[in-house]
C-alpha cells in the first residue's frame, strides 16, 4: 500500500507489481496444497519474465578477467536469460533458508536495508521507498516471527520477500555499479544466494533432484555443531550484516569506509569469539557422573575405614 500511495509507479514498477502477484498467488496455493517444484519454478519464471519485459534488465557486467582487454561485458541477447536466472534465483534463495524461525525475514530486512543505504547514497528514490516499505514490513513482522514463532510466512511470505530483494537489486544495484562491480549486489543478498548455490550442487553431485530437501543448510550445519535456534540465527544475522557493511563500503569512500570497516571488524571479533567459545564448551568433557550405588558404597568404605582407624 505505501508503495502504490508514495511511489512514483513507471513501467518498471509495474512490471514489479504484476510479478509480485503472480508470486502471492503461488505462494498462497502452495501454503494449501503443497503445489510440484517444477510448477513453481514456471510460475517464478513468468514472474520474473514480465518483470524483465518492463525494462528490468541486467545490460552490462564489469569483465571479471582482469587480463583481458574488453573491461565490461556487454550481454545483449543474454541480458533477459541472466535476468530471470538472477531474479529466480534470488527468489528461491530466500525460501530456502526459511527454515529457522526469524531467519528469513532477519537475512531480508538486513538485505534491504543494505539495499535502502546505496540507494540513499546514489539517490535514487523510488528504489529507495520500495526497499524502505519492505524493510518496514520485515521489521514490523520479526517480533512475532522470532523463536519461538507466533506468526510463519510461509511460501507466500518467503517468495515476495525475495521477488522485490532480487527486482529491486536489478533496478539500483546493477544499473549503477555495473561499472563498479558484480559483488555489490552479490554481497547484499550473499547469504540466501550461496546457501542455494551450495545445496544446488550439493543435491545433483548426489544424483539427486536440485529440489530435494535435505540437512545441509548453513542453519543445518550451525544446529548440527550444537547451537540453539536462536544462536544460529543470530550468527547468520552477524555474517549478513558484516557482508551488507562490505557492499556499502565499494559505495563510499574517505573516513565512512574508514568506520564502516572498523565495525565490520568489531561484528567479525564478537562472532568469532562467539562461536569458538561454544565449540571449546562443546568439546570439553563433562566429569563422569557417579551412579547412586556406587556413591553409596564409597561413603560406607570411607566410613568403615575411619571407624578402624579409631579402634
Amino acid at each position: 500500500m505505501s508503495v502504490l500511495l508514495f511511489v512514483d509507479i513507471d513501467r518498471q514498477l509495474q512490471g514489479v507489481l504484476l510479478g509480485c502477484v503472480i508470486i502471492v498467488a503461488t505462494g498462497a496455493v502452495d501454503d494449501v496444497v503443497s503445489l510440484n517444484a517444477w510448477v513453481k519454478l514456471i510460475l517464478q519464471i513468468l514472474a520474473a519474465l514480465i518483470a524483465v519485459l518492463h525494462g528490468i534488465r541486467i545490460d552490462v557486467l564489469i569483465n571479471p578477467i582482469i587480463w583481458s582487454s574488453s573491461e565490461y561485458w556487454i550481454l545483449g541477447g543474454l541480458s533477459i536469460p541472466f535476468t530471470i536466472l538472477w531474479i529466480v534465483g534470488i527468489t528461491n534463495s530466500v525460501n530456502l533458508i526459511d527454515g529457522l524461525d526469524g531467519l528469513a525475514v532477519g537475512v531480508s530486512t538486513i538485505s534491504s536495508v543494505t539495499m535502502l543505504v546505496i540507494a540513499l547514497l546514489v539517490a535514487d528514490a523510488p528504489v529507495a521507498l520500495v526497499l524502505a516499505a519492505l524493510a518496514g514490513a520485515c521489521i514490523g513482522f520479526m517480533p512475532y516471527n522470532l523463536n519461538p514463532a507466533k506468526i510463519f510466512m510461509g511460501d507466500t511470505g518467503a517468495l515476495l520477500l525475495g521477488y522485490v530483494l532480487a527486482t529491486m537489486s536489478v533496478m539500483g544495484l546493477f544499473k549503477f555499479y555495473a561499472v563498479v562491480s558484480f559483488a555489490v549486489p552479490l554481497l547484499a543478498l550473499a547469504v540466501p544466494l550461496f546457501d542455494t548455490i551450495f545445496a544446488f550442487c550439493r543435491r545433483m553431485l548426489k544424483g539427486q533432484s536440485p529440489f530435494h530437501p535435505d540437512r545441509g543448510h548453513f542453519h543445518h550445519r550451525l544446529i548440527d555443531m550444537g547451537l540453539s535456534q536462536k544462536q544460529a540465527v543470530a550468527i547468520l544475522y552477524s555474517i549478513s550484516a558484516i557482508l551488507g557493511l562490505a557492499a556499502v563500503v565499494i559505495t563510499t569512500s574517505g573516513e565512512i569506509k574508514a568506520l564502516i570497516l572498523i565495525l565490520g571488524f568489531c561484528i567479525c571479533a564478537v562472532v568469532w569469539a562467539f562461536v569458538y567459545g561454544k565449540l571449546h564448551k562443546n568439546k570439553t568433557p563433562d566429569a563422569p557422573a557417579v551412579s547412586k550405588p556406587e556413591a553409596k558404597a564409597d561413603i560406607s568404605a570411607e566410613s568403615e575405614e575411619i571407624k578402624h582407624e579409631a579402634d
